[in-house]
């Protein structure tokens, strides 16, 4: 593990200090632009932990000056997304993609969320990158679909307190829909999630490179099969 920047001084209020957690591998063109965006929140004393899972670009080198720590493992996103839980300080633990921006007040509207709330865990709606209405109608879809059903996905900026992450076990370590089968626990356990409305802005390049229908598409079949009991590590297969 390699130290990060740490002229950051901490000043927490409410006596919650979060752990901005982000999985990466070969990310060098996204995550300074991500990182940048949390810069304010490290001021106030909350931390960034990279975790790289083995790349082969110059992602570490790029992090390592925008962050607090910078881990490296073998690569897999829940594996790494538990390694940062394992390393943070933080009582709050948020798991964000490599190519989701946040606002600079972003931080501050979980924390006041979280002070005015019972609640043990949650999620952001998201906004896509992309032009055009179908990438509206995208995002638009994402955040009803995790409002009525509870269940929250990784590019929603999912975030849980950490004594209810550990108690949990964290995420399970399957190479696809680690972030739903987390989901489905926690809202067993906890209850629903905190929804959001403030939006966190989610790259479309998976969309504009694979087509948003036909992805649109590949994605509800997933999501299908691994209700019906197909294993996740099929799944992955499908999904690369």
């Amino acid at each position: 593990m390699f130290r990060g920047d740490a002229t950051f001084k901490p000043s927490i209020e409410n006596g919650l200090k979060i752990s901005m957690i982000i999985p990466v591998l070969n990310e060098a063109d996204m995550i300074e632009a991500t990182l940048s965006r949390l810069q304010p929140s490290r001021a106030c004393g909350h931390e960034v932990i990279v975790v790289d899972g083995g790349s082969t670009d110059d992602t570490d080198r790029v992090a390592l000056p925008l962050a607090d720590k910078v881990i490296k493992i073998e690569a897999g996103r829940a594996r790494q997304m538990n390694a940062g839980a394992r390393a943070s300080e933080g009582n709050i633990l948020w798991f964000l993609h490599a190519d989701t921006l946040v606002q600079s007040c972003t931080y501050q509207i979980l924390i006041d969320s979280l002070v005015e709330s019972t609640a043990q865990w949650g999620r952001f709606d998201i906004r896509l990158s992309g032009n055009g209405s179908l990438f509206y109608l995208v995002a638009w879809s994402i955040n009803l679909r995790s409002r009525l059903t509870g269940i929250a996905t990784g590019d929603q900026g999912i975030f849980v307190r950490s004594d209810v992450f550990s108690r949990s076990c964290g995420y399970e370590d399957i190479p696809l829909m680690e972030d739903i089968e987390l989901s489905r626990r926690l809202k067993k356990t906890e209850g629903r999630p905190l929804n959001l409305t403030h939006k966190l802005v989610t790259s479309s390049r998976r969309w504009e490179s694979g087509g948003p229908l036909r992805v649109i598409g590949l994605m509800w079949v997933l999501r299908l099969a691994y209700a019906l009991g197909v294993s996740p590590t099929k799944l992955a297969k499908r999904y690369q």
